[in-house]
């Protein structure tokens, strides 16, 4: 089977701004024994440790004669893995600035081959997981620079050496162990002493950087047990703030896609830290980290597409959410667990998921003990609050309505505060444009990850206002630091959540409040409240679509795969509707979208009586 090499580019992780920050002291810590007595006492001294063990193994055999998922899973494990051989071993390829692909085609070889061995004993995974490492570990480093590249390959090297349990030559064993003190750890230790900006971090790269170096730690803890100690340490202490982000109600700030890279990489940390040590720290049971199992699940809409807010990709995969499944095993519900996604054809499947031999594991400690119902009206806080309106489980029409607030300078942020989602009947009639390929801005000299007022990443309509469906005032950039809070959120049969958008106006406004409230099973409205500043002269409401749009007295009638939605001006209906096409997009750098179109409504300032104003707008179907 020819397996497809997929690049997710949403998932090419480099942070906006990657400051260097210190441990803060206000935040729930780990718990953090670790030394290099702990070590040597509490380290299980037998292989495989790295979320398989004795026990978790004989269960996993077990499992793989009675249960269908885990024998249809493993089945798609090991088409993967007859794919590898007939691919040339990896070579040190530096893609702009990356060497991250390398990094995570070898994190899939080895999750693939590997599970293939320790379930099999099979010989020619062996040989080839071998030749695998040598080609690696002789590469003249992981591109330091680039940090992700080194954790990922760690982890990759680190599961290479766990799962052949000592069958490796020791030549091959000595060069690996070697290769990720020298290649992996000690980088990871500037020579200024101080910790790099990653450990402390906020941000996806401090689960995957610390995660990566958790591994390898373990790997060669017996060699190394001072550095491996030290290691793991940081990590312990570091990784709270990359956990902490999902307080309070398990929002990932950066976006569901996003949420699939971290929690990933911390999911499998904790993972081999219980499978190694018989605890993982208590990083399953950190505040709001298993509720975030609840945000992925609302992110993904009836249409097959994300809420795809910040620098998130478009639509989910076909294939079953093995991540979402971990937490499905820690919690028993089944809404987490998806099981006819899981036994699609194997040969189906495609390329897994580089950590889906990891996650054969947990699929097979999954017991049903609740089927828990999702809410239909959500809201998650924290620094980019939102909120979710979704049908019940009779509704005809797939109702899905997703709205947020935040800042544009979180990070993957996007300057989209007060911006929305919304699909009817099977259609998406309300776009976010969504995200698009880092490196090919990157090649150009474009400064993508620069966030400030002036930066360059806010010319493009991705991640500027222009680009969303919210308010623009005076046709200004939203002010990047600019926070717009959720306010009030009520649920019900007709729930309603309101967000002050004010910060992100700056002078432009005195105020701003923007309600959404789902007011039948087939719409939604939209309403602004407003208070005028000496500085606002224009207060544009705005609309992304890539529907046909009909403008008709009082509003507008959107058209789209034989569906209809009316788009309503309740407030100001003797104001027309303009349409902007956006295809193709203003720049040559922009993300081009086919049919898409920016629906506003501008209303000049001096209108609003007393600088005091409502726009009230229903979007409705049939």
């Amino acid at each position: 089977m020819k397996i497809k090499n997929l690049l997710l580019i949403s998932l090419i992780c480099v942070v906006i701004g990657f400051p260097s920050f210190a441990q803060e002291d206000n935040v729930q810590k780990l718990e953090n024994p670790i030394s290099v007595q702990y070590l040597k006492k509490n380290l299980r001294k037998s292989q495989p440790r790295l979320v398989l063990n004795s026990k978790i193994k004989s269960n996993l055999k077990k499992k793989l004669k009675s249960d269908p998922v885990v024998q249809n899973m493993y089945k798609a494990i090991k088409l993967n893995a007859e794919s590898i051989y007939d691919d040339p071993l990896l070579e040190r390829v530096v893609v702009g600035r990356r060497l991250l692909s390398t990094s995570r085609e070898m994190l899939w070889r080895v999750n693939m081959l590997g599970m293939v061995y320790q379930l099999d004993e099979d010989n020619k995974a062996l040989e080839r997981l071998n030749d695998e490492l040598i080609a690696v570990c002789n590469f003249s480093d992981w591109n330091p620079s680039h940090f992700l590249d080194v954790a990922e390959m760690s982890m990759a090297v680190a599961f290479a050496l766990d799962w052949t349990a000592g069958k490796l030559p020791e030549s091959t064993i000595e060069l690996a162990k070697r290769a990720l003190i020298e290649k992996g750890l000690k980088p990871s230790w500037p020579e200024s002493g101080n910790s790099p900006g990653w450990a402390y971090g906020h941000n996806n790269w401090n689960q995957v950087c610390n995660g990566g170096m958790i591994a390898a730690s373990i790997a060669i803890a017996e060699k190394d047990p001072e550095l491996a100690a030290k290691t793991i340490s940081r990590a312990l202490d570091g990784m709270v703030q990359a956990l902490k982000q999902y307080s309070p109600d398990g929002v990932y700030p950066e976006g569901s896609t996003y949420w699939g890279y971290g929690t990933s990489f911390s999911v499998v940390t904790a993972a081999f830290l219980e499978s190694a040590f018989g605890t993982d720290f208590g990083i399953a049971d950190y505040p709001a980290f298993k509720e975030s199992a609840v945000f992925r699940y609302l992110m993904n809409t009836p249409s097959g597409w994300y809420f795809n807010f910040a620098d998130c990709g478009d639509k989910r995969s076909a294939a079953g959410d093995v991540f979402l499944a971990w937490f499905a095993t820690k919690t028993g519900n089944a809404e987490f667990f998806e099981k006819e996604r899981f036994l699609m054809p194997a040969e189906d499947m495609g390329k897994l998921s580089r950590l889906g031999g990891a996650a054969l594991v947990w699929l097979s400690q999954y017991k049903e003990s609740a089927d828990v119902k999702m809410p239909t009206a959500w809201k998650g806080n924290g620094s980019n609050p939102l909120v979710v309106f979704k049908g019940d489980e009779d509704d005809n029409h797939n109702y899905y309505f997703g709205g947020k607030g935040g800042r544009a300078t979180t990070s993957h942020g996007n300057m989209d505060a007060g911006s929305f989602i919304f699909e009817l009947n099977g259609v998406r009639w309300v776009v976010d444009p969504g995200n698009q390929s880092y490196h090919e801005l990157e090649k150009t000299g474009f400064d993508l990850w620069g966030s400030c007022q002036d930066c360059e990443r806010w010319t493009l309509l991705t991640k500027n206002n222009f680009g969303h469906s919210t308010i623009s005032v005076n046709d200004q950039l939203f002010v990047n630091n600019g926070q717009a809070t959720l306010i009030e959120f009520k649920e019900g049969e007709n729930p309603a959540a309101s967000f002050d958008l004010t910060a992100v106006y700056g002078e432009n406004m005195k105020s701003a409040v923007r309600t959404f409230t789902k007011d039948s099973p087939t719409s939604i409205v939209i309403e602004d409240k407003m208070e005028t500043s000496e500085k606002t002269r224009q207060i544009t409401w705005q609309l992304m679509t890539t529907a046909d749009v009909e403008i008709v007295d009082g509003g507008a009638v959107l058209t789209q795969d034989g569906q209809k939605l009316k788009v309503e001006n309740l407030s100001q209906p003797e104001i027309i509707f303009s349409v902007i096409s956006l295809d193709p997009a203003p720049m040559e750098l922009d993300r081009q979208i086919k049919k898409l179109k920016r629906l506003e409504l501008r209303i000049p300032a001096w209108t609003l009586e007393n600088g005091k104003g409502t726009i009230k707008v229903r979007l409705s179907g049939e």
